[in-house]
């Protein structure tokens, strides 16, 4: 069965995708951007991002701990390390594969990020 989650998000119909999406035990959550966090730094937007995540990956009935793989995608090389410090602090102990690229521009201009992760729900939710 295919679980489609919305984010919301006005460009999702005319694009034609979901924030996340949930097929058997896996889930794949789209790239998504800081919305809302625009003015932020580089950390903030961050944060902003994970916030957008918990909330469709539980929709989808997973949470970080579920997460396997993150990629993030920077406009600005010297952003790097509080990205990274701000991923540290919801994954340092769950350590999925990540990949951290630098791009030339995103969507909207004034993200300085942007992540897409990739979640396996397994039968054992306490971790």
């Amino acid at each position: 069965m295919r679980q489609k989650i919305s984010g919301g998000s006005p460009y999702e119909p005319i694009i034609g995708f979901s924030r996340a999406v949930r097929v058997g035990s896996l889930v794949h959550l789209a790239g998504t951007g800081p919305v809302g966090a625009e003015n932020e730094d580089a950390a903030g937007q961050t944060h902003r991002i994970f916030e957008i995540a918990e909330k469709a990956l539980a929709e989808a009935g997973a949470k970080f701990s579920d997460v396997v793989r993150t990629r993030m995608y920077l406009t600005n090389v010297e952003d790097w390390e509080a990205i990274g410090r701000a991923h540290g602090e919801y994954f340092g102990t769950i350590r999925p594969a990540a990949t951290m690229v630098v791009v030339a521009a995103l969507l909207n201009p004034a993200w300085r990020i942007e992540i897409e992760m990739d979640a396996v729900i397994t039968g054992d939710q306490t971790k």
